[in-house]
């Protein structure tokens, strides 16, 4: 499995009802090493609402 599938696996067991809190986007980027940003754009790929965002990064 690639990193990218990963990040996606991880994105959907880490979602609840389709939406994933900002500080778990976060989390899953520091413990992936991976920027936030590919966070946010897979979140959206995979139909994921970032929830209460409070930086303006997603």
């Amino acid at each position: 499995m690639d990193k990218e599938q990963i990040l996606r696996e991880r994105i959907k067991a880490s979602a609840s009802n389709g939406k994933l809190s900002c500080p778990i986007a976060f989390k899953l980027a520091a413990e992936l090493d991976c920027p936030v940003s590919e966070i946010g754009r897979l979140a959206d790929e995979l139909k994921i609402k970032i929830a209460g965002c409070q930086l303006g990064c997603f």
